[in-house]
C-alpha cells in the first residue's frame, strides 16, 4: 500500500472536521454534488494510476539505471539508509544524521522538481490538459484535494528525471514525492487563514494556495509551489492573498462527469490543431500557452468567467435522482478503496475489469446530477450486467453463495430504486 493510500482515512477525518467547522461556524464550504464530483476523480486517478505508475516509475528506474551521474564519474551514492532507529525500544527517538541530511536533500530537491512541474503544467498546453481538472471545481475545501487528473502522471513525470541522472534511488524518490503530495492535502480548505509571518514566508500555505486556485486576474498562474513557496518567491511566481478569491476555470467546465473532466482540453486542443492551418501554428496550439489561440480560429466560444460574472454549476435535480446518486457513491467509494488495497496483487485482467465499473458508475453518477437521460440508461444497464454476473455466481457457486447472493439483491433492488426515480423523474 503507498503512502496516499495508507493516508486515506486521515483524509476523510480531515473532511470531516471540514464539515463540522461548517456546521458551527454557519460558512457554506461543501456542496454534495461538488464534493462527489472531487471524490469521483480522485478515485478515477488512484484507479489509473495503479497502471501508469508502473510505467513512470519503470522510467525513472531505467534512466537512473543506465544514465545516473554515478556511472561515469567517481561520485557518491546517495545514502538511502533509515534516518530514524530506535532508542532503548522506543522506534523514531534516534537520528541518523547522515541518512537523515541526504533524505531532506532529496525531499527539498523532489519539492523544486515539483515547482517547474506544476509551472510549466500551467504554461503549456498539452500540460494543462492534464492539469486542468484539479482547477475545475468552483468551490475550495479539502474535497479539492484529491479532485486529481488520470493521465497527468504519464507527461510529467519527465520532470523529475535530473533527479535520476543525480543517482537518486527510486525509492527514496517515490517516498519523498508522495510526502510531497499528502502535505499539499491540508491547504487545500478556507477553514484556515493566515499563519504567522514566518511560517507564510517558508511554507506554502492555505492563503498562499487559495490564490494559485482563483481566477481573480491578479491571481492566475501564481503560487505554483508544493510546500515551500520560497521557489515563488524566487522566481518571481508569488502574490500575496489579498482580495477574496473566486474558484474555477475562466472558461467554465459546467459538468460532473469525471471522464469529459479528464479530456475535454484534450479534445480542445485536437479541435484547434485540426482547424489550423500550417504545422507551427498546429504544434504551438500543443506546446505552447493554454490561453493562445492561432489567427485562423475564431476565440474561445462562450463568455469569460470572471468574478464578476460568476455563476456556479449547480443543475437542479429531484431529491431522489440525489439520494440514490449518494447511496451509490458511498458503495462505489467504498468497493474502490477496497480494490486499490488488493490492486497489486489481481491479474491486470481483473483489475482493469474492476476499475472499469467502478469508472462507469461514477460516471453515471455524474450525468444523473446533471439531469442526463444516457446516465440513467447506462447506469441501468449497468446494475443488470451486474446482477446478472451475481446470479450466475450464486448458480455456478464459483464465489461464496452468501456474498454472491448479497450482490444480486442489492443490483436488483438498485435497478428498481433507479426506475423508480426515473419515472417520478418523467413525470410518471
Amino acid at each position: 500500500m503507498s503512502i496516499i493510500q495508507a493516508s486515506i482515512p486521515l483524509f476523510f477525518i480531515l473532511i470531516g472536521v471540514e464539515l463540522l467547522y461548517q456546521r458551527v461556524a454557519g460558512a457554506k464550504l461543501v456542496r454534495l454534488n461538488d464534493a462527489m464530483s472531487n471524490l469521483s476523480l480522485g478515485t478515477i486517478s488512484q484507479l489509473t494510476g495503479v497502471f501508469f505508475k508502473v510505467v513512470t516509475i519503470g522510467l525513472y528506474i531505467w534512466v537512473a539505471d543506465r544514465f545516473a551521474i554515478q556511472k561515469f564519474v567517481a561520485a557518491p551514492a546517495w545514502p538511502d539508509g533509515a534516518p530514524f532507529y530506535a532508542v532503548h525500544g522506543f522506534p523514531g527517538f534516534g537520528v541518523a544524521l547522515i541518512p537523515f541530511a541526504s533524505w531532506a536533500v532529496v525531499f527539498v530537491l523532489v519539492d523544486y522538481a515539483y515547482y517547474w512541474s506544476h509551472r510549466m503544467s500551467h504554461e503549456v498546453h498539452v500540460l494543462w490538459a492534464g492539469h486542468v481538472v484539479h482547477h475545475s471545481s468552483e468551490e475550495y475545501n479539502l474535497a479539492v484535494a484529491l479532485r486529481q487528473t488520470a493521465l497527468g502522471g504519464l507527461m510529467t513525470w519527465v520532470f523529475y528525471i535530473p533527479l535520476a541522472l543525480l543517482g537518486v534511488p527510486w525509492l527514496m524518490f517515490v517516498t519523498c514525492n508522495a510526502i510531497n503530495l499528502v502535505y499539499q492535502f491540508w491547504i487545500h480548505t478556507r477553514a484556515v487563514g493566515t499563519l504567522g509571518s514566518v511560517t507564510e514566508a517558508v511554507m506554502n500555505t492555505p492563503s498562499h494556495h487559495r490564490v494559485h486556485h482563483a481566477v481573480n486576474l491578479k491571481y492566475i498562474d501564481k503560487n505554483y509551489a508544493g510546500v515551500f513557496i520560497t521557489w515563488d518567491r524566487l522566481h518571481g511566481t508569488f502574490v500575496r492573498e489579498e482580495e477574496e478569491p473566486v474558484y474555477g476555470l475562466t472558461h467554465p467546465l459546467a459538468s460532473w462527469n469525471p471522464l469529459w473532466a479528464n479530456v475535454h482540453v484534450f479534445v480542445e486542443i485536437f479541435q484547434l490543431a485540426r482547424r489550423t492551418q500550417g504545422w507551427r501554428n498546429k504544434l504551438k496550439v500543443v506546446f505552447g500557452p493554454p490561453a493562445w489561440r492561432p489567427d485562423d480560429v475564431p476565440p474561445h466560444d462562450g463568455p469569460t468567467f470572471t468574478p464578476d460574472n460568476h455563476r456556479k454549476f449547480d443543475p437542479v435535480v429531484s431529491s431522489g435522482i440525489t439520494w440514490y446518486a449518494f447511496a451509490q457513491f458511498v458503495t462505489v467509494l467504498v468497493a474502490a478503496v477496497q480494490v486499490l488495497a488488493i490492486a497489486g496483487s489481481l491479474p491486470m485482467a481483473e483489475a482493469f475489469g474492476l476499475a472499469f465499473y467502478i469508472a462507469l458508475a461514477l460516471t453515471n453518477i455524474g450525468g444523473l446530477l446533471e439531469g442526463e437521460e444516457w446516465a440513467y440508461v447506462l447506469e441501468l444497464g449497468r446494475l443488470i450486467s451486474l446482477a446478472s454476473a451475481s446470479g450466475w455466481l450464486v448458480v455456478t457457486g464459483a464465489v461464496s453463495r452468501g456474498g454472491a447472493g448479497a450482490g444480486l439483491v442489492f443490483f436488483v433492488g438498485s435497478a428498481l430504486w433507479l426506475r423508480a426515480v426515473g419515472e417520478k423523474r418523467k413525470g410518471g
